[in-house]
């Protein structure tokens, strides 16, 4: 399993090994692999394309008519897309906008005033930090209280910790479908009923998820969720995030940003602020038009590979990463810190080791790029369209290589 000859049976055997090539920088012969691709995912050829496309042809050519053209409907057009290809979730509940931190204050706060007689809300202490801050800030502008859910980083959050703290005094619960830390995939179908069985509501962050997970929304009878796009999707740095609120919910929940591109006539510049109908009313200001056409390339080459093939793929990916580690760094110290059922694991690896932030810098150097998250987590991250089972042969060797000598 730890042989060179495996990764090229691997890859001869991909169905998705075609796509690679489909990625700019992948031939770069000064980064040997790039296991950083659940933080910020290459960009495709097809993105530099489009990119001059647009700014020549649709910004340069149309001008401010590009708005009433087609631009007003990005938002809405690109979260159906969205919806359809990689969270199961039927038209009219997704729209792209804002960066994840500004969606998750939206529709938090939302869910929290739509509910005023319930005061608690849940999130567990492994979760992505911003999640975490978030909920803290709105705790405290709103006078609620933060119940805490203490984690094991590899277990992660689990339908017998919810049943615990679920009660007539939660308002919202905060989780993550999978963790930022160890890649856990919460059971997000029977933690969204516990949470509805006791009358509160979930937000789900699929940040680690869109892209190399499936995801179900409607069939888990989801509230809310979040997610960026530069990750799995390709959307680049600071690509737009996305916001999913169910169709039960947009009559009834009402985010607190009120900008002109939520308003029911935008162009109406009337006093007064009236919603727009349905998931529009969660924009606030200018959508990022130029920064969504990176993420219209991304869904383009998901839906082409299908979000099913891109999971099996991912999983292969991870295993082999878990296989390596086992054989060759084990010995070295290091402990696979992320779940070994991969019906638990998402698509990257996390690698414990007590000098990972000095062995993140070294491996850097020599052309590996993964990612430290403290105290001493190396997280190897596989985007299973533009990474190839050799990279990852090269790659780990490489990190076997580095620890040996330090």
């Amino acid at each position: 399993m730890t042989d060179a000859a495996r990764a090229r049976e691997l890859d001869a055997a991909d169905p998705l090994a075609h796509l690679r090539a489909r990625f700019l920088g992948v031939d770069d012969p000064s980064v040997v692999a790039y296991f950083d691709g659940n933080s910020l995912g290459r960009p495709l050829r097809a993105t530099a394309q489009r990119m001059d496309a647009f700014v020549r042809e649709q910004w340069g050519g149309r001008l401010i008519r590009g708005w009433t053209d087609e631009w007003l409907d990005w938002p809405l057009v690109l979260g159906d897309r969205l919806g359809a290809i990689a969270l199961g979730a039927a038209p009219g509940q997704v729209v792209v906008a804002d960066s994840t931190t500004v969606l998750l204050y939206k529709l938090i706060r939302a869910a929290v005033d739509a509910q005023p007689d319930r005061r608690e809300i849940v999130v567990d202490t492994d979760n992505f930090p911003t999640d975490r801050y978030v909920v803290e800030g709105i705790a405290a502008e709103r006078g609620r209280v933060v119940r805490w859910v203490e984690t094991d980083p590899v277990a992660g959050i689990t339908p017998a910790q919810v049943a615990e703290v679920v009660g007539p005094d939660t308002a919202l619960l905060v989780f993550s479908h999978v963790a930022y830390r160890s890649a856990f995939v919460a059971d997000a179908a029977e933690i969204t009923r516990l949470a509805h069985d006791a009358g509160a509501l979930v937000l789900w962050d699929l940040s680690h998820s869109v892209g190399s997970v499936p995801v179900s929304l409607d069939a888990w009878g989801a509230d809310l969720a979040v997610g960026c796009s530069y990750k799995y999707l390709n959307g680049g740095p600071g690509a737009p995030a996305f916001g999913y609120v169910a169709t039960r919910h947009l009559d009834r929940l009402r985010q607190p940003v009120q900008g002109w591109m939520g308003r029911a006539d935008l162009f109406e510049m009337g006093p007064g602020y009236e919603a727009a109908p349905g998931v529009r009313a969660v924009l606030s200001g200018t959508p990022p038009i130029l920064a969504m056409v990176p993420l219209g390339a991304g869904l383009d080459l998901l839906e082409e590979a299908g979000i099913a093939a891109v999971r099996t793929k991912s999983v292969l990916l991870t295993q082999h990463v878990v296989e390596l580690a086992d054989a060759w760094l084990a010995p070295l110290g290091f402990r696979v810190a992320s779940p070994r059922d991969p019906e638990r694991r998402g698509s990257h690896v996390t690698l414990c080791h007590p000098d990972a932030r000095a062995l993140n810098a070294r491996l850097v150097d020599a052309g590996v790029i993964p990612d430290f998250r403290a105290p001493d987590g190396l997280r190897i991250g596989l985007s299973p369209l533009s990474t190839s089972f050799a990279e990852v042969h090269r790659g780990m060797e490489l990190v076997r290589e580095v620890a040996s000598r330090g």
